[in-house]
């Protein structure tokens, strides 16, 4: 069976870092894929392509329309590749893989279309003007895949009320539990690697830098928790992703990273995380690796984030400095509480988002088992 993979870049990002997870699993299964990123090469292009799985790229600029050698592009490939399935990733992906199949139908492949939408839609006026005309053609083109497949089902449940088709199914994202588990040994060789003692509280955030993660908050919720402690106990930010940088902030502190491939070790080395973000997330990967390694989260109620960390991780609106601060000071004052959430995290991990798990709901949507 071949999947075409058709997806906007293979930068690092979720649905790019989903996608390589998902290949990585389906290399034990009789599943032929290629995959095709409309924009260029990226960090995720050359891991998949160490997997042996060859990367096309259709080098259209941000924001570009598909013009005539994008067409011909798709149709050559369509006609050389002969999927029998074309799975997109994301509105621009999608709307990419639609044109694909119509162009291949043409050639007489008949092959099966799926799109991936991953995005919440709290307010269209937080998206770019071209994302917004994607949303709106999405939903008149969105009776042609065979199924819409949303990796939350607040993404689902948005999409339909502003007219998508009913023929959807929630799969969530995967996680590898070989790559994040806890790992004493690498917390101490992390720690070491920053100056870190094991008596410092670290809390990670993990996102890059966007207006819909909510970095301001975030710095409230600094000042707030290091006020309140008092300087009684030794408390550490690390800021983690692209774009994030000291120019942030000056706060003692925090300490900024910057862009990481290290993420699982970064991880193993947390006694926390915290995630601000205050629209867009669908379901936001940083928390099933920080439960998949042991460490509770303290998220805010956006996107399946409430229902993902369930009772084993604490919860507060959007924008709330206040209780997120109480929250991650609740988890400080007490080892013994996060030890426990910390474990019962990885149980619910392993309980409900395996890759195993999520490559099988994969399979059987695409109507291969």
């Amino acid at each position: 069976m071949k999947v075409l993979h058709i997806i906007t870049d293979l930068d690092t990002g979720g649905a790019e870092m989903m996608l390589y997870k998902l290949l990585v699993s389906l290399q034990d299964e009789s599943v032929d894929s290629s995959v095709v990123s409309l924009m260029g090469h990226g960090v995720i292009s050359v891991r998949i392509e160490e997997l042996g799985i060859k990367v096309e790229t259709l080098d259209m600029g941000q924001g570009e329309r598909p013009g005539w050698s994008t067409l011909v592009s798709l149709k050559q490939l369509m006609a050389r590749i002969e999927p029998d399935i074309v799975q997109g990733w994301m509105y621009h992906g999608n709307m990419a893989a639609t044109l694909a199949k119509l162009l291949g139908w043409m050639s007489g492949c008949k092959a099966g279309l799926f799109w991936n939408i991953r995005q919440t839609l709290y307010d269209l006026n937080n998206e770019k003007r071209q994302t917004r005309w994607l949303i709106h053609l999405g939903r008149w083109l969105s009776f042609l895949p065979s199924k819409i497949i949303y990796n939350s089902n607040m993404s689902r449940k948005q999409h339909a009320d502003v007219g998508y088709n009913n023929n959807s199914q929630v799969i969530p994202n995967g996680f590898d539990l070989q790559q994040f588990y806890p790992d004493p040994r690498r917390c101490q060789q992390f720690r070491e690697s920053i100056g870190v003692t094991n008596e410092t509280v670290l809390i990670g955030h993990i996102s890059r830098f966007h207006p819909m993660k909510d970095h301001a908050t975030l710095l409230r919720v600094v000042d707030r928790v290091v006020e309140t402690s008092g300087g009684h106990q030794d408390i550490q930010f690390l800021l983690v992703g692209y774009g994030v940088t000291a120019d942030l902030s000056d706060h003692p502190s925090i300490r900024f990273l910057g862009e990481r491939t290290d993420v699982a070790e970064i991880m193993s080395a947390l006694d926390l995380v915290v995630l601000t973000s205050a629209w867009g997330e669908g379901f936001p990967n940083v928390i099933g690796e920080a439960m998949a390694s042991g460490v509770p989260c303290v998220v805010t109620n956006v996107g399946d984030s409430a229902q993902i960390v369930g009772q084993y991780g604490l919860v507060c609106s959007v924008g709330d400095d206040r209780c997120i601060a109480n929250s991650l000071l609740r988890l400080i004052n007490s080892a013994e509480q996060r030890q426990f959430m910390g474990q019962q995290a990885r149980k619910r991990i392993q309980r409900s988002y395996t890759m195993d798990i999520i490559n099988e709901k994969y399979l059987e949507c695409w109507g291969l088992h």
